[in-house]
């Protein structure tokens, strides 16, 4: 993990608590689904956590983390580290009143809901996701998927 996670060297100035305590922070978050200020005292601040979090998520290091991951387990399966084919399928989910503009009326299934649009490879892997409104339709979805799961 440390190769994607490192924005600046250990030994930067800025850094006060070891990088793995501070992603440990941010597992335990993920794990118990805690607040972020419940974060127990044997890990670095809450406010550390967070923003350090904050900075690996612009830097996209979880998505090249994702991307590295899914060629290695392609690769393990004697594949192409890219996919040559996609599968596309679509949910839809229950909407809550959180959900806001993004649920839209099922007419199928009569109810308020949202659609989750999916595209994995021949593996099972996940290549892209796709949250609509449930009444758009699941053929007008396959435009607005990033121009390399669309070949």
């Amino acid at each position: 993990m440390a190769p994607y996670l490192v924005l600046l060297a250990e030994d930067a100035g800025q850094r006060r608590y070891p990088l793995r305590e501070v992603f440990n922070g941010l597992r335990y978050i993920v794990r118990t689904g805690a607040h972020w200020r419940m974060l127990p005292h044997d890990l670095p601040p809450w406010p550390t956590v967070y923003q350090q979090t904050r900075r690996w998520l612009a830097a996209g290091c979880f998505e090249t983390l994702v991307e590295d991951l899914r060629v290695l387990v392609r690769l393990t399966a004697l594949r192409h580290g890219q996919p040559t084919a996609a599968i596309l399928d679509s949910r839809t989910l229950q909407s809550t009143p959180e959900s806001g503009s993004r649920a839209g009326y099922d007419g199928h299934k009569r109810r308020k809901s949202s659609k989750l649009h999916l595209a994995v490879d021949t593996l099972g892997n996940l290549l892209t996701l796709l949250v609509t409104p449930a009444n758009e339709q699941d053929r007008a979805q396959g435009e607005a998927l990033p121009p390399n799961c669309r070949k």
